[in-house]
């Protein structure tokens, strides 16, 4: 299997399932906790019914709150770079953008247009830190997870592209691999891209030990730790 076939299907796999249930198959893979490479706060999703975002880090920064300094034909150039940038990735990908002004960012990026021309150039959701807007018009299945929701898009503009960034505690380099959805993000380490799959697998199957007998009737204490200690020794397995 090329490298490219396997991240496709990686990315299918990663697709069936949930942000905390990656987090905790991360865990498994790795041989216990400690992993971090999540967000550290609440997000917003516009589709939080939906599917989760999967896909290869596309990174930018920008600023909401106040005007860029440099002229207006440089400000318009450095966005169609952005955009350049932004499509020049064969596999599948999320664009992922800090807004440099934080929790105090007035204006959003994301909105009926930009989702719409983002997912025309190939890609397949975002987070943000930043705001999104346009809530019940954003693009159809180009899902977005931001910090928060507002009416302006103020400012916003591009600052640059491409380095690494910064989501609520999440580092985040361009090529990374990205799982959210409305629980927030993280980044999948590449030395678990071959085993996570499987770890995956072992994760559901162990949780149907204690599932399964919490949830029949004449469920106990006594029954739970029977069922703890069959998940800790399929655990160490």
């Amino acid at each position: 299997m090329t490298d490219t076939e396997h991240h496709t299907a990686l990315i299918e796999k990663l697709r069936q399932y949930d942000t905390p249930t990656i987090c905790n198959a991360i865990e498994i893979a790795q041989g216990g906790r400690g992993f971090d490479a999540f967000t550290k706060r609440t997000m917003h999703s516009s589709d939080p019914a939906g599917p989760p975002i999967v896909g290869f880090a596309r990174t930018a920064r920008l600023r909401s709150n106040t005007p860029p300094t440099a002229p207006l034909d440089a400000v318009k150039a450095l966005r169609m770079q952005y955009f350049e940038y932004m499509a020049d990735e064969p596999r599948a990908s999320i664009a992922v953008v800090e807004d440099l002004d934080g929790d105090a960012a007035q204006g959003a990026w994301w909105g009926e247009i930009h989702t719409a021309v983002h997912k025309g150039i190939g890609l397949c959701g975002a987070l943000t830190n930043g705001l999104m807007r346009d809530l019940g018009d954003l693009e159809p299945g180009f899902p977005v997870i931001a910090g928060g929701v507002g009416p302006s898009h103020a400012f916003i503009h591009v600052v640059d592209f491409g380095q690494p960034i910064e989501v609520f505690g999440l580092k985040i380099a361009p090529g990374d691999l990205v799982h959210a959805d409305l629980h927030g993000a993280v980044v999948v380490p590449p030395a678990l891209y071959a085993t996570l799959p499987a770890a995956i697998d072992k994760l559901l199957t162990l949780e149907t030990f204690i599932l399964g007998p919490a949830r029949e009737p004449g469920f106990s204490v006594e029954k739970l730790a029977d069922a703890w200690a069959k998940y800790e020794a399929h655990r160490a397995q």
